[in-house]
């Protein structure tokens, strides 16, 4: 056998230099780049292997290791999981940074490889800087939290070692059933130890993604449960997405006058002006889709986890039958559903060609609830924020409003802002999103007819994510404007991959909605009869409750300037529609300090959020919100 005298370090970058992957015949590149905070645990090492031999891989400087996590994240995301950007990172709070992160990309099946260094496994020096030491068992390190939040978890404590894990990794990375995030712990030791390493093991490997096709059994199921249904109605999950069936779906949905709807991660897989595209489905859905998923007599899920905010809790279509079509056989059997485990495209085609004559029940009512939601669209649209304006959110404060106004003198209604967003960036434009009350205004209200262009972590909601992950997808599609759609809580929260675009020269678009709170959270609060505390942006007045005080005014457009970043406020609709068209023009990042009032996002249509609210309430509303969950509780699915 020849072999190569290699350190485990340069092992792992030629390794990922070499990996490619194949579906339907078409080759792609794997690999191509690595996002890396340089820190003692990495720096030597694969560190060394990076900067010091020859290799393909572009390396990229994070700013904060979730940060350049979810940047990766959102890469492999808006490749439709066909490429990856490992990560690596120091021993310590390097590592820790990345654990959330971790759980953003398991949580949303995409493929993240994080490279974490470790401690030293010979144990001299021990306890090395950044050591968390535990008593009790002196191989535990701060890496052992990523075992709850990965799909696979290795400690390479000897060179040789790198061989098994990294084949291992490549498995589950390329598994659409069962991906996630992998981690593999990397001992500083280690990375700079030898190995005679096999060269055949650095050949260039592709590694082939299956469309799994159905049993017979499974597929004749299905057949016989969609005969039987009068009102199916189809979800596209995010599985369908990935899968490439968008076309599939209309060309099926047609075929046999199925209604569909979207969830956070299928939407953009089907285009919004298909004329059975109902929209989103569930808490964040519109009228549409819940009114028609409410009288559904089989709902047939593809590609989909059936979160809670799909399911309404599990009282949305909580009587109706469930059909299931997904790669992951743990999705697939959700809801005691009927199960057809395989590739999502492949699977709608053998049904598509066993249905033959089917047609549904439905007449014009599809078109009914359609124009019906368009009506309430345009509402949304042309809300404005004049003297005395009162959102109809209920737990609306009206001092909140007032409060705000005082502070920033003039703001528009968010949603007001979404309409002239849409009618002023492309059509084919890549929105970024994940957490706080812009997702459901964005599922209610986003149109995409450009495939793949809306791009929403909701699997983890988590944020932060909004303005890395712009940057990832933007990488990933350096022909589109890609705009990072974020509250000033997520801005707040990570902001840093900003100066990564500026040295990088990738121009991504931030679009912050300043409401000077966690919006959503303070709506979860006031509506259970609670209180605001903590979820609003105010100064503290004395030892009076927080919420007692006046508003906080922040200039985010300074602060992004100060970066280098182009930068524009709005405080009306001309202002944002003329910062959008500016905007367009630049080659710099830019960013769009939006000031908008509180309370002003959608809400309502009929999804019903189960959450933990006390059975001991303190108020009239508390003992409302009370009632209404046992009663939504006793109509909904209890497995």
């Amino acid at each position: 056998m020849k072999t190569v005298r290699l350190s485990a370090g340069e092992a792992i970058v030629r390794y990922l230099d070499q990996q490619y992957v194949s579906l339907d015949g078409k080759e792609t590149k794997f690999v191509e780049g690595v996002f890396t905070i340089f820190g003692h645990g990495c720096v030597l090492g694969i560190g060394e292997a990076l900067s010091m031999t020859g290799h393909g891989l572009r390396v990229y400087q994070g700013k904060n290791e979730q940060g350049m996590a979810h940047a990766a994240t959102a890469y492999a995301k808006q490749n439709n999981r066909r490429k990856i950007m490992p990560c690596i990172s120091s021993v310590g709070p390097g590592a820790a940074n990345m654990v959330t992160a971790a759980a953003t990309a398991t949580a949303n099946n995409l493929p993240l490889l994080l490279l974490v260094g470790d401690t030293f496994a010979t144990r001299q020096p021990d306890p090395v800087l950044q050591q968390v030491e535990h008593p009790h068992d002196p191989n535990i390190t701060t890496n052992d939290a990523y075992r709850a939040v990965t799909r696979y978890f290795d400690r390479v404590s000897r060179p040789e070692l790198v061989m098994s894990a990294l084949t291992n990794a490549m498995r589950v990375l390329t598994d659409p059933a069962h991906t996630g995030a992998v981690a593999i712990a990397l001992p500083q030791d280690v990375q700079g130890m030898c190995y005679d390493y096999p060269v055949d093991f650095f050949r260039r490997r592709v590694h082939r993604i299956a469309r799994r096709l159905p049993v017979a059994e499974e597929l004749d199921d299905a057949v016989r449960a969609i005969r039987s249904a009068k009102r199916p109605l189809l979800i596209v999950g995010g599985g369908a997405k990935y899968s490439e069936a968008g076309e599939t779906i209309v060309a099926f949905a047609r075929a046999h006058n199925v209604p569909i709807c979207e969830t956070q991660a299928g939407k953009s897989a089907v285009a919004s002006s298909f004329e059975l595209n109902l929209g989103g489905l569930g808490v964040t859905g519109n009228s549409a889709a819940n009114t028609v998923a409410a009288s559904a007599d089989l709902i047939i899920g593809v590609g989909t986890r059936f979160t809670d905010f799909t399911t309404g809790s599990k009282e949305l279509f909580a009587d109706a039958r469930v059909l299931t079509i997904n790669a992951s056989d743990f999705h697939a059997r959700k809801l005691d559903a009927i199960a057809m485990i395989c590739d999502a495209k492949v699977g709608i085609e053998m049904l598509d060609a066993k249905l033959k004559r089917y047609r549904t029940r439905y007449g014009d009512e599809i078109a009914c609830v359609k124009a019906k939601w368009e009506k309430e669209y345009a509402r949304l649209c042309s809300v404005q924020v004049t003297d005395g304006y009162r959102p109809e959110i209920s737990g609306g404060m009206p001092d909140s409003i007032d409060g705000y106004l005082q502070a920033h003198g003039q703001a528009m209604a968010q949603t007001a802002a979404i309409g002239v967003i849409r009618s002023c960036i492309p059509a084919d434009a890549i929105v970024v999103g994940a957490a706080g009350s812009l997702p459901g205004d964005l599922q209610r209200m986003w149109t995409t007819d450009a495939t793949d262009s809306y791009h929403m972590e909701y699997g983890y909601s988590c944020m932060g994510y909004e303005i890395a992950g712009a940057l990832g997808a933007k990488i990933a599609r350096p022909d589109c404007e890609v705009y990072a759609m974020a509250g000033d809580g997520s801005y707040l929260m990570l902001h840093g991959e900003m100066i990564t675009a500026l040295q990088e020269g990738i121009k991504i678009n931030v679009l912050l909605f300043d409401n000077a709170s966690f919006g959503c959270i303070n709506n979860l609060q006031t509506e259970q009869g609670v209180n605001a505390l903590c979820t609003e942006l105010r100064y503290r007045q004395g030892d009076r409750p927080i919420r007692d005080g006046a508003f906080m005014r922040i200039d985010y457009a300074a602060s992004a300037r100060g970066y280098g970043f182009v930068t524009y406020t709005a405080r009306n609709e001309q202002e944002l529609r003329d910062a959008l068209q500016d905007s367009m023009l630049q080659t710099r990042p830019t960013l769009i300090d939006i000031k908008v009032v509180p309370k002003s996002m959608t809400h309502g249509y009929g999804g019903w959020w189960h959450v933990g609210c006390t059975d001991a309430p303190h108020s009239e509303q508390g003992k409302q919100a009370c009632a209404t969950r046992k009663e939504k509780l006793r109509r909904a699915r209890r497995y």
